[in-house]
């Protein structure tokens, strides 16, 4: 049995464009939100918490997901997408030799980069859990936050944590997928 790639002609084709469109509409809509909230807090206070306000709020309902954890699925999700409705722009021959050897570097250090990020931030947030609890204090985890790379514009932990752990999914996910075969573009369906 040979594989069959998914083309414009199949019914899964356009179930996964329009994910990808409601993907891509969660993370435009939660960009503007974010956006919004932030030049709100700046001007009201003079200072903000990096994706606070993202965290903090809650969507459809009281208790159900954060808008942290829509961005969070939603790039996942809208990735996988993308990589199975667009192979063609990357398969047989498209991307060789030092092209690929430069994006495959790319891809590895971005995916190291946020895996750093991910334990960074996780070890933070769990220190600072535990230094609350020592304290008596069991502290609100949505509120703990670092005045890390910039003292003035500190990064909620939760968030920082989520939106580097998709960052490290979608580029390890990309480099693994640059180093197996290309698929070829003369298929038989």
């Amino acid at each position: 049995m040979k594989p069959h790639y998914l083309e414009k002609s199949d019914s899964a084709y356009k179930v996964f464009l329009y994910l990808f469109y409601i993907c891509g509409f969660i993370m435009a809509a939660s960009l503007v939100f974010g956006v919004y909230i932030t030049m709100i807090e700046w001007m009201e206070n003079g200072t903000y918490v990096m994706g606070e306000a993202i965290n903090n709020t809650v969507i459809p309902f009281e208790n159900f997901a954060r808008v942290s954890t829509w961005i969070f699925f939603s790039t996942i999700i809208g990735w996988y997408c993308v990589t199975r409705i667009g192979w063609k722009r990357t398969a047989g021959n498209k991307i060789i030799g030092w092209k690929m050897g430069l994006l495959q570097l790319m891809l590895l250090g971005f995916a190291i980069i946020s895996l750093y990020e991910v334990m960074y931030n996780f070890t933070v947030l769990n220190a600072k859990i535990t230094a609350g609890v020592i304290e008596g204090q069991v502290p609100d985890i949505d509120m703990l936050f670092v005045a890390y790379p910039d003292p003035d514009r500190p990064w909620n932990l939760v968030f920082a944590t989520k939106i580097f752990l998709s960052a490290f999914i979608i580029s390890a996910h990309a480099f693994y997928l640059s180093t197996r075969p290309r698929k070829s573009l003369d298929l038989e369906s």
